[in-house]
């Protein structure tokens, strides 16, 4: 059973993140050959509060 984690800024839409599924569903399915019930996905969204890249935090660095 293929279980993927992904970690995302928070601010997407619950149809951005269906298609993502969907996609990696089938990028899963099609690179293992495993049944599409097999694949678990887990998606973990963070606050741009929580992130951070070369000592910025991502909120900061929008402003």
């Amino acid at each position: 059973m293929p279980i993927v984690e992904i970690k995302l800024l928070e601010g997407r839409t619950l149809e951005q993140k269906k298609k993502l599924a969907s996609a990696v569903t089938d990028a899963v399915v099609q690179s293992l050959g495993v049944n599409p019930d097999s694949v678990r996905i887990t998606l973990l969204e963070m606050a741009q509060e929580n992130y951070a890249v070369a000592g910025v935090l991502w909120i900061d660095s929008k402003k």
